[in-house]
This record gives structure tokens, C-alpha cells and sequence, in this order.
């Protein structure tokens, strides 16, 4: 297994994927003088995860009921282990950390929910291996998406009704002022937040992407086989230039860090490995139960999406529904570390780990 882990690791940090994160990562390091353009980025977001929902939809398109009702179980799985990550890492958080007490809350919710650009990685490394996983697993993108939001939002409500004041501070925390209203506390559970929770742009996007591709499929390959030249081959391409990006802001948010400590820079890089063995307990739990075995990539893209954290949904969801939270650490422990940790070396060592775990305990095929 550490063989098969070194070699695993060895060739994925030289795959055209990383070498691009890698560039981007040098760039604010080197201090060369590049901006990436925010439209550009913005296209390649859009396109990532309409391609993601499109292929993804082809693929449910083809699948049996018995499949799919496969699939609506690992949903549910899914929802509740990321909501229980959630709750893990909070408690992980307040054990280990000096941080605030709401800003524990906020990365708690980030580590709850997933992240498109680990998971697309993944699948661009799983495409590169011709590793096989179960075609609804960009619906999982979605659905384990969810949870950070709601784990974030239940913390901090909780701590409104102790008496946070309008910083964010806590009683006993340096800096704390009492509020000057003793009224009910505001609740963080507004229409206008929940609409941004399951209505946010890259899950539409997402949604309608496997919806429009699920449609377009079930007429035939002949209706899909123009738009898949976009969808489908062009994919490993624009991700290159997705992971450029998230090297240079991978880069610039290292920085911030420094405020959490080494504590919170052991918890980035060490958390997401216990939250992944989690993931793939859960599958493989799952597996016993329905008499089924799963293709070693879906074990991979599971473990990715519970040991990965949000840097693109909970940004929008924490400025409508707790602003007081610091807006830099959790992005700094969730994209700084995180996700240059999952994208270099976590993908391979959950490659590994999921080979182990089938081979070690195999299941029975249905």
C-alpha cells in the first residue's frame, strides 16, 4: 500500500493539473505581476459546473430504477455525514483553537459542505487513471453542498442567543461589549438567507446543468453528441486554467493564516484525511447494506466531498447571515490549506486508501 501511495503521489504532482495549480500558486510568491482576469474566472466557474451537471445528467439518463434509488440512498448518507463533519469540526475547533468562538462556527459550516474545485480535480484525475465512479456523483456535488450552510447557521444562532455582541465577540472574549438592546436576538434563518442556500448560483447552475443534460440524453446520443465536444472533451483543458487561479489565490490566502496559529494550520491540513476515512467508512457501510459494490472512484469522490471545504457557497452565505465572522480565516484554512493539500496529495492518498479498503473488505456484487 505505501508503494502503491508513493507512486500514486509521485505521478499525480506531475499531472498538466497540478503543474498549472502549481504555476499559479508561484506567481504571488515570485511577485510577477499577473491579475487574473475576474470575468475569465467567472466563465471558467460557470463552465466547470454546467459541464459537471451535463455529463452528469447524461449519465443518470442511462441508469436503471434500481440505480437510481441506489443513488437517492447515498444522497441522504451523504446530507447527514457532512452535517455531522460540520458539528465534528466545530467541536474540533473550540478543542484545539484560540479562535473566536464565531469564527469557529464559520469554518465548522465551510468544512460541512464541499468544494466544486476539489471535486472537479478529482475527476479529472479519476478521468486521467480510466478509474471508473458511479455516474451520479456530480448530483452528490449538490446535495453535500447543503449542509455546511446549515450547521453554520444553527452554531451562530446559538451563539446570538447567548448575547455575541455586533463584532462577533462573546462574553469572556477580549474586546466583548454587551449589546445595548436586550430584545430577541436576529435570526440567522431568513427567507433571504435560505433562498441563497438552496438557491445560490453555482447550485442552480449545477442543478440545471444535470437537468438540461439528463433531458437532452434520454432522446438519444445523437441529440448530445454536438454539445458534448464542449461538455465533455474540452473539460480537462479548462479546468488547467481553473487550477491556475486557485494557485494564485491559494497562495495569497496562506497569509492569513498566521492569525489562526499553528493549531488551525495542523487542523487544515489534518482534519480533511479523518473526514475522508469517514466519507469512505460511509460508503463502504452503505455498500454492506444494499449488497453492492462501488467502483474505487466513487469511494474517491465521496471521501473528496466530505474532505473538502466550501470556499465559494459559505463566502455568500456568511456575508448575508453572519458578517460579524472573520471573512479571511475560514478561507484561509478552507482554500490555503485544504484545498492545496487535497489537490496534491489527498486525492492520491484517498485513491490508495479506497483500493485498500475494497480489497480488504470486498462486498458481494448485487
Amino acid at each position: 500500500m505505501i508503494a502503491e501511495l508513493f507512486t500514486l503521489v509521485s505521478h499525480n504532482l506531475f499531472k498538466p493539473l497540478l503543474l498549472f495549480f502549481y504555476m499559479g500558486f508561484a506567481i504571488p510568491i515570485l511577485r510577477v505581476p499577473f491579475e487574473y482576469p475576474k470575468q475569465i474566472y467567472q466563465g471558467l466557474t460557470l463552465y466547470l459546473l454546467v459541464a459537471i451537471g451535463w455529463h452528469g445528467g447524461e449519465e443518470l439518463a442511462s441508469l436503471s430504477s434500481g440505480e437510481l434509488g441506489e443513488a437517492m440512498g447515498l444522497m441522504a448518507v451523504g446530507f447527514v455525514l457532512n452535517f455531522c463533519i460540520g458539528m465534528l469540526a466545530h467541536q474540533l475547533l473550540r478543542l484545539t483553537t484560540k479562535l473566536r468562538q464565531v469564527d469557529a462556527a464559520a469554518i465548522a459550516g465551510y468544512y460541512g459542505s464541499d468544494s466544486a474545485g476539489t471535486f472537479v480535480t478529482a475527476l479529472g484525475v479519476l478521468t486521467a487513471a480510466n478509474i471508473a465512479f458511479s455516474a451520479y456523483m456530480p448530483v452528490m456535488l449538490a446535495v453535500m453542498e447543503i449542509p455546511g450552510c446549515l450547521v453554520a447557521l444553527v452554531l451562530v444562532s446559538r451563539l446570538r442567543g447567548k448575547g455575541m455582541d455586533p463584532k462577533g465577540n462573546m462574553p469572556g472574549e477580549p474586546g466583548y461589549t454587551a449589546p445595548a438592546e436586550t430584545g430577541a436576538a436576529r435570526s440567522v434563518f431568513s427567507a433571504e438567507v435560505m433562498r441563497d442556500i438552496f438557491f445560490n448560483p453555482g447550485l442552480y447552475l449545477l442543478l440545471g446543468g444535470i437537468v438540461v443534460g439528463y433531458v437532452a440524453r434520454l432522446q438519444g446520443p445523437g441529440v448530445t453528441k454536438a454539445d458534448d465536444l464542449l461538455f465533455v472533451d474540452l473539460f480537462q483543458g479548462v479546468l488547467c486554467l481553473f487550477l491556475l487561479e486557485m494557485g494564485m489565490t491559494a497562495a495569497r490566502h496562506l497569509r492569513d493564516i498566521r492569525r489562526g496559529g499553528l493549531s488551525l494550520v495542523l487542523f487544515g491540513v489534518l482534519a480533511p484525511n479523518v473526514f475522508a476515512a469517514m466519507g469512505m467508512l460511509a460508503v463502504h457501510g452503505y455498500g454492506f447494506a444494499i449488497g453492492h459494490t462501488f467502483p474505487v472512484g466513487t469511494y474517491v469522490l465521496f471521501a473528496v466531498l466530505c474532505g473538502a471545504a466550501s470556499y465559494i457557497a459559505l463566502p455568500a452565505i456568511q456575508r448575508l447571515a453572519f458578517p460579524e465572522a472573520s471573512p479571511t480565516l475560514p478561507l484561509a484554512a478552507s482554500l490555503g490549506l485544504t484545498f492545496s493539500y487535497n489537490v496534491t496529495l489527498g486525492i492520491p492518498l484517498y485513491i490508495s486508501l479506497a483500493r485498500w479498503l475494497t480489497a480488504a473488505l470486498p462486498l458481494a456484487t448485487a
